[in-house]
């Protein structure tokens, strides 16, 4: 019986694979997820590919604004266009697809955390920015909300944004993201946190999810909804 195979371009250990490999096992337990190491790596491996009877899901993330990133893109695309047993996930980056994530701010912070006062201009930043890539306007540097929020824009593409975006948004609470690390309160059913202390309290305080239920949720509230069947990609109800 054919397999499906999730590639990634990222080691395993960062917080992109560790998202992908909970988040498939939850929703998509059939599928088999893989790291390629990275973006040119994951392009090597398509290009000398020659397994024409299982299915290939590629995950390679769309930072439109970093010429490199654009370069191995267009070669990616085209091996894939070559392969009937290939396919592409069109994302962004796994940080953006938190981001986008309709329930991220209500998720993170409690009604009355004092956060919601400190990080104002992150929420703002936030808010602006998936406005604009959902409309398709990818000039997100000139945005006003998101200039105030990162003095040196100039000088980063969208998923560096997206991944400082993110970590301001959630350092110092159980959902914390960076490069390296993924909050075990996306990855954990409510609430497994080991480092949980007394005042640790988010927005599923009082409405406790299952790691699945979790997991439906960011995928009913992000593009992936869209995305996933585009490639055939069925989701457990």
């Amino acid at each position: 019986m054919a397999k499906t195979f999730l590639w990634l371009e990222d080691r395993k250990g960062k917080a992109s694979y560790t998202f992908w490999e909970n988040f498939m096992k939850q929703l998509c337990p059939e599928v088999i997820v893989e790291s390629k190491k990275n973006n040119s790596e994951l392009v090597k491996a398509l290009r000398t590919m020659k397994d024409e009877e299982n299915k290939y899901i590629i995950v390679f993330d769309n930072s439109f604004d970093n010429l490199q990133v654009v370069m191995e893109q267009k070669r990616l695309e085209k091996y894939v266009s070559e392969k009937e047993n290939v396919f592409q996930l069109d994302i962004i980056c796994f940080e953006y697809i938190l981001l986008e994530f309709t329930e991220l701010v209500e998720w993170i912070y409690a009604p009355k955390d004092e956060f919601l006062e400190k990080r104002a201009e992150a929420i703002k930043a936030r808010c602006k920015l998936v406005e604009a890539l959902q409309s398709d306007n990818t000039d997100y540097k000139r945005i006003r909300e998101i200039a105030k929020y990162d003095k040196n824009i100039e000088e980063h593409n969208i998923e560096q944004l997206s991944a400082k975006l993110l970590f301001d948004l959630t350092r110092n609470t159980g959902f914390e993201v960076s490069k390296g690390v993924l909050g075990e309160c996306w990855i954990k059913s409510c609430c497994e946190w080991k480092e949980r202390q007394e005042d640790d309290i988010c927005g599923l305080d009082h409405n406790r999810l299952s790691v699945f239920d979790k997991m439906k949720r960011i995928y009913d509230g992000s593009s992936l909804k869209l995305q996933f069947p585009k490639v055939g990609l069925e989701v457990e109800a």
